[in-house]
């Protein structure tokens, strides 16, 4: 096979076909995983990128000796193509025609499948052994990482500073998570959960971190026992000397590197939970190796940390007034000064838009950090739904398209995440009608009332309607949940087409964000954070915590019900009330410019 593409790939491609074969395996599967199964992950452990190029937060390779395919949602379509060597590639949907199909169509009698169990999720791991197995294969798990044994010049692990999370933002002791969570061990009949998600731990522990940009929280694995022992193993060099300011009584210390040998420790004759999507499957081969049962499930933490506290549903609350402001100092910004700039021939970049909201959000003293590398996105970058801004792609934001800005904090109050779309000429009416749809979707989702026992699955349809009733849609999910200063994506909750069998709660944090890409053109999105509140008689409803004014001067208000004016009012009363006093005189008149009624906009 011949490569025409990007330089050096073919090289690490060929250096691990040569490591197969020193090792007496026929492929080797590559996930955009760390041990953590992380979405975002730290240089050290991006092996992906290493070996295909891709970037994306999202995905998994194969390599064998005479192919090799990528596989990648919805989002990463259009980007994986312009990063991949599409020689020695194939592309494939990550959800349509995924990993373990390709294995089941692909894998002949005979060969051995390598991959590495601290990198792939327990449900992965049975879903691929099991296509490999019935295609006549071997899936084996493999002592190291083969792609770190070809790396040269890998970086180090992280070894961000760990801090103590105040109680006046956790709103609750470390001992009293302890008892919550013994309780669920108990109901379940488990004896111990062994925890790999970095946010859980954090969360649990009233501790944050620095190992991944964006995620303030620390890689460690966490044992924790139904009698309240606890065992965080982590490396000892990310902590302080005094750690008085901790809540860490009675918790046990441990390396990292230790965590397999202490579960074979302990494991015999006793149940462990383990999250089968989100913790490594060495974790259940020590488990039963050591002649313990797993019960595969959720975390018990996953389930607790997912219904907010009044104290964190309060600092949510008031970080969106602070981040609010940013972005309306930012957008009045591009508006006073984009077309200006434009006619000076000297129009504002991608790169520099993002340097400057991320200036306004660095005024309050709160702000920690982006929640994620912020999408700042011209005319056809738009159309990228994950795309970053380099120096090679920085584009110039000018009249001649749309402009996608998706934006977030990281504040000590909570996290944040909002995406804007604006122009700064005049739209075509393909545009026009396509914004007003994904206008129309956010709009039905923030209106809309259900019933207790609604699931993000139920609801999806209402954003992607306005669309579908144009043969439009999006491929991507309708929103994800949102930690408290901690990943802008917590799972388990989501609104998609896909089934999601967790029900919908009174202080659940989620983001609602339809959206339309015609590729190479434009990209459309509109996405509001919501707290999920009680709306009486049994049914629930969805509070705005973004304070963000919509851009009506790219919608036709003639399409919108007498309904959808209504709510978009008095989004923009709350708005303007909102954030009037946090703001200039001329950035205060642009927003009141901006939330303008819907009767005066036609």
């Amino acid at each position: 096979m011949t490569s025409t593409g990007k330089p050096g790939i073919s090289g690490r491609v060929e250096a691990l076909r040569h490591k197969l074969a020193e090792e007496g395996l026929d492929g080797y599967v590559i996930p955009r995983f760390d041990e953590h199964q992380s979405e975002y992950c730290a240089p050290h452990d991006c092996r992906l990128a290493y070996v295909t190029g891709f970037t994306g937060s999202a995905g998994v390779a194969i390599v064998v000796a005479d192919k090799a395919a990528i596989f990648v949602d919805g989002r990463y379509q259009v980007q994986v193509r312009d990063e991949v060597d599409l020689d020695m590639f194939a592309i494939e949907h990550f959800h349509d025609a995924p990993l373990k199909q390709w294995l089941a169509n692909n894998v002949r009698p005979g060969q051995r499948i390598g991959f590495n169990a601290m990198l792939l999720p327990s449900s992965w791991d049975q879903d691929c052994g099991q296509a490999v197995a019935a295609a006549g294969g071997s899936w084996v798990a493999t002592p190291g990482d083969l792609v770190d044994a070809i790396w040269s010049g890998q970086p180090e692990k992280p070894l961000g500073q760990i801090v103590a999370f105040s109680r006046a933002y956790a709103g609750e002791s470390v001992a009293d998570k302890k008892r919550r969570i013994a309780g669920m061990l108990a109901q379940q009949g488990a004896d111990f959960l062994v925890e790999a998600q970095p946010d859980n731990i954090a969360w649990f522990l009233n501790v944050r971190g620095r190992d991944v940009a964006f995620n303030p929280m620390p890689h460690s694995f966490l044992i924790f026992d139904k009698d309240g022992r606890t065992e965080w193993l982590v490396d000892h060099r990310k902590l302080p000397n005094d750690l008085s300011d901790f809540e860490l009584d009675g918790i046990a210390m441990a390396e990292p590197a230790a965590l397999i040998e202490r579960i074979g420790a302990m494991a015999k004759g006793r149940t462990a939970i383990v999250d089968p999507g989100f913790a490594p499957s060495a974790v259940v081969h020590a488990v039963r190796a050591a002649g313990g049962e797993v019960h595969l499930a959720r975390s018990p933490i996953t389930l607790t940390k997912m219904l907010k506290n009044e104290i964190e549903l309060q600092g949510f609350r008031d970080c969106h007034r602070l981040d609010g402001a940013a972005w309306v100092r930012f957008l009045a910004w591009l508006d006073r000064y984009g077309r200006t700039r434009e006619a000076q021939g000297m129009p504002v970049s991608e790169l520099e838009a993002e340097e400057r909201i991320l200036t306004y959000r660095r005024d309050s003293r709160l702000f920690v950090e982006p929640s994620f590398h912020t999408i700042s996105a011209s005319a056809g970058n738009a159309a990228m739904c994950h795309y970053n801004a380099t120096a090679a792609t920085n584009a110039p934001i000018t009249s001649a398209g749309v402009y996608l800005l998706d934006s977030g904090g990281q504040y000590l109050t909570g996290t944040t995440d909002a995406t804007r779309t604006t122009a700064l000429g005049d739209i075509s009416p393909e545009i026009r009608r396509a914004y007003t749809a994904v206008l129309k979707g956010l709009i039905s989702m923030l209106m809309l009332k259900f019933p207790n026992g609604t699931c993000g699955h139920h609801v999806d349809a209402f954003a992607r309607r306005p669309l579908w009733e144009l043969g439009l849609d999006y491929d991507h999910g309708t929103g994800h949940g949102v930690g408290h200063f901690l990943s802008v994506h917590e799972q388990p909750q989501r609104f998609d087409k896909r089934v999601n069998e967790i029900a919908l709660k009174p202080g659940m944090v989620t983001t609602i964000e339809p959206g339309y890409y015609k590729a190479g053109q434009y990209g459309i999105r509109l996405e509001n954070q919501v707290e999920i509140v009680e709306a009486g008689d049994g049914f629930m409803t969805f509070k705005s915590l973004t304070l963000v004014p919509l851009d009506l001067r790219l919608a036709d208000i003639e399409l919108l019900t007498s309904s959808e004016r209504r709510w978009l009012d008095a989004y923009h009363d709350e708005v303007r009330s909102a954030l009037s006093p946090l703001l200039g005189r001329d950035d205060l008149e642009w927003l009141q410019r901006m939330c303008t009624p819907c009767r005066d906009a036609i």
